[in-house]
């Protein structure tokens, strides 16, 4: 092989130095997009997603909706759709709430029976679901996982409580809520007699972290007793009023056999929904709540949330 001359070996280095100045910039490893302030913290926080349910006379999910059949006002002004999924993937955070008190006892083994089996239907991969029981306090017993053995043996292995801190439960469990990622739909499943009786927190307070967390709340109400004499309605009437802002269902077994079909309910309108986003004006000096009101072009019934709590407002 032909040695290079030192001389020629300096004239050939200092050729391929200037060879690689006057190279294309795009050589270059491509530098990361900076993005607007205003336009990152515009996706972060403004965007705000609703999640509807639709369905027909007889309580079937329609889910063939274009986007055209759906308008939005918040605030009464009509907004654009920015995002629009006629059967959305986002994953599911939930939360599953269950009243261990004596009084909510229809027939308590049936109903763990029936909360593990509705783990087993519901949770799919990515999703998270956070198994908790409330007496006279509130107890969350699982993080959020996809474990559903160790979420079925959280369940099954409920201690029994006395009073129901009712209220405690919705606020705890909204704000738990609260503190996940945004990019899930939020649900809380909550399990009781609405006997509300030992709170620290009050129904406004509940109300609010329930708005605020984005929440959808679907309560299952065990009726220990039939008539209205003897059984604490004004609970009822309370989580009727927070699970209609929400946007979610509320349920009345008869008995424990129809556990399973309200469950499987909960969880066919969980994988039927409707999700629609927009970015709102935000008028100086208005309320920190803000309506929502989802009209829908046809025949259907329609749930969704009602109002949310502007960012950055004091509520």
């Amino acid at each position: 092989m032909t040695k290079l001359r030192p001389s020629l070996q300096r004239l050939t280095a200092v050729t391929v130095m200037a060879a690689l100045m006057f190279l294309p910039m795009e050589a270059a490893a491509p530098r990361p997009r900076n993005l607007d302030p205003q336009e990152s913290i515009r996706v972060e926080v403004d965007l705000v997603n609703v999640l509807a349910s639709v369905m027909d006379r007889d309580h079937r999910p329609i889910t063939n909706l274009l986007k055209d059949a759906f308008e939005i006002y918040d605030d009464g002004t009509p907004q654009k759709v920015s995002i629009f999924e006629a059967e959305t993937h986002l994953p599911l955070d939930l939360a599953l709430m269950i009243d261990a008190s004596s009084s909510a006892k229809m027939d308590f083994h049936e109903e763990r029976e029936a909360a593990a089996r509705f783990i087993q239907s519901v949770v799919r991969s990515g999703d998270g679901l956070a198994v908790f029981s409330f007496s006279e306090d509130v107890r969350q017993l699982t993080g959020f996982s996809a474990d559903i053995p160790i979420l079925q043996h959280a369940v099954r292995t409920i201690k029994d409580g006395a009073g129901t801190a009712l209220y405690d439960a919705v606020y705890l469990g909204a704000t738990t809520l609260y503190g996940r990622k945004t990019d899930r739909r939020r649900v809380i499943v909550l399990v009781t007699d609405a006997g509300e009786s030992m709170s620290k927190s009050s129904f406004a307070t509940a109300r609010r972290e329930a708005i605020r967390s984005g929440a959808l709340l679907y309560t299952v109400v065990l009726r220990p007793v039939k008539g209205e004499g003897g059984r604490n309605t004004a609970g009822e009437h309370a989580l009727e009023t927070i699970t209609q802002t929400t946007g979610g269902a509320m349920f009345f077994p008869g008995k424990p056999s129809d556990l399973d079909g309200i469950f499987g309910q909960i969880n066919q309108e969980l994988r039927t929904q409707y999700r629609l986003a927009y970015y709102p004006e935000h008028k100086p000096g208005g309320s920190a709540l803000r309506k929502i009101e989802l009209r829908v072009k046809g025949d259907y019934t329609v749930r969704y949330r009602q109002a949310y709590i502007a960012p950055g407002a004091t509520p």
